[in-house]
């Protein structure tokens, strides 16, 4: 029987080309598997196991620092009045670090002047009781500098300082008395309203009026909760010219004055301002309001609207002459009632002046029935008549 397998020979003879590609291709498979395996399926290494990028780093030299030098030795003061300019300051050198630096002390101030400017008198201090006032019993302006009489020696020597504001217009000429009819011994009660730097204040006014043959007294007080009071006084005599002063005061919590000497020919002041030369019809500024109605009743004709009254008034450390004008005749509504008035007002010179308004009525001897008195800057106090008293 035929066998239908080939012989074993047959069967087991392969080609060796054959079997050397095989090989290699085996060898060349494990090869990429063992160069490969660890990156594509091995674990990731451990974050502490990676290296940190690698940063460059440079350095920078610092500038040498300053040497210090010696402060300068102090300047000696300047032999003469003219005026040396004034030292540069010397500025710091700019660093990109703070560096210890010699700082050179700046040098002191040259001295402009060995003189003193002149500075305006100093209107004096208000009283913590009521506003300042200027005459009357009305706040005055705190900022407005308090002008020297034309005829005092201060005001002449600063006329020729350049900083000295404007001299004032020429003094009027003063209206002379041609009659004079006084009211009788009287007090009035008046109601105030004011206002001093934005606040509205109320407060009660009086004038007490007293004639006792050839001399008289009034007196002028303002009273305000929790303010306290301010009395204005005049004393003195009387004569066919009307009303001779011969003290005024104006006290608060202290007391300045104004006294009349004629046998001296002056007015001196108790605080310690130069006197003025006394003139005959001098008026303070507590008389000139009666004075004034004096007047008009004396001889309304002689002072019709429109017309002008120029008098010496005195205040408690200086005086000036104030004119009046005659503006109207006016009806008022008061706390005390309807009255006829006739109302005069004093026409200011110079900047800083009070603007005063007064409303006399000729069915009460012409007697103040209303006052308004306006600062420069706004403030003011009006006066009304509330009632009236005969001794």
């Amino acid at each position: 029987m035929r066998s239908e397998f080939p012989p074993a020979t047959a069967r087991q003879i392969v080609p060796w080309r054959t079997l050397a590609v095989l090989a290699v291709v085996v060898l060349l498979a494990h090869a990429l598997v063992l160069q490969t395996r660890p990156a594509r399926f091995g674990p990731a290494p451990a974050p502490a196991l990676q290296r940190p990028p690698a940063f460059a780093t440079r350095s920078i030299a610092l500038p040498p620092p300053t040497p210090a030098s010696p402060p300068p030795a102090p300047a000696a003061p300047p032999a003469s009045p003219a005026p040396q300019p004034a030292a540069k300051a010397v500025k710091k050198p700019v660093l990109k670090k703070k560096v210890p630096v010699a700082q050179i002390p700046p040098a002191p101030p040259a001295i402009e002047s060995v003189a003193e400017p002149i500075q305006p008198p100093v209107a004096a201090e208000a009283p913590p009781e009521l506003p300042a006032t200027d005459g009357t019993l009305f706040p005055a302006a705190a900022d407005a500098p308090q002008a020297a009489p034309a005829d005092s020696p201060a005001a002449t020597a600063a006329e020729p300082a350049a900083s000295a504001p404007a001299a004032p217009p020429p003094q009027p000429e003063f209206t002379p008395v041609t009659a004079m009819a006084l009211p009788a011994s009287v007090q009035l009660d008046y109601k105030m309203t004011g206002s001093a730097k934005g606040l509205t204040y109320h407060a009660k006014g009086e004038l007490v009026w007293l004639k006792s043959g050839d001399s008289y007294s009034a007196s002028m007080t303002a009273k305000a909760l929790f303010l306290g009071a301010r009395t204005l006084s005049s004393t003195g005599q009387v004569s066919e010219q009307g009303l001779a002063p011969t003290r005024f005061s104006d006290k608060s919590r202290n007391e300045v004055a104004a006294h009349f000497e004629p046998e001296k020919g002056q007015i001196s002041f108790s605080a310690n301002t130069p006197a003025v030369p006394w003139t005959p019809g001098a008026q303070d500024r507590m008389s000139v309001f009666l004075q004034l109605g004096g007047m008009l009743a004396g001889n309304p004709a002689a002072f019709p609207v429109g017309a002008t009254i120029s008098l010496r008034t005195v205040g408690p450390r200086d005086a000036d002459t104030w004119t009046f004008l005659v503006e109207r005749e006016e009806q008022l509504s008061l706390p005390f009632g309807d009255l006829a008035t006739v109302k005069v007002s004093r026409q200011p010179r110079r900047e800083y002046d009070q603007k005063v308004e007064i409303w006399y009525a000729p069915v009460l001897s012409h007697l103040p029935v209303r006052n308004r008195i306006t600062q420069a800057n706004g403030d003011f106090v009006d006066q009304q008549l509330s009632a009236l008293k005969r001794p």
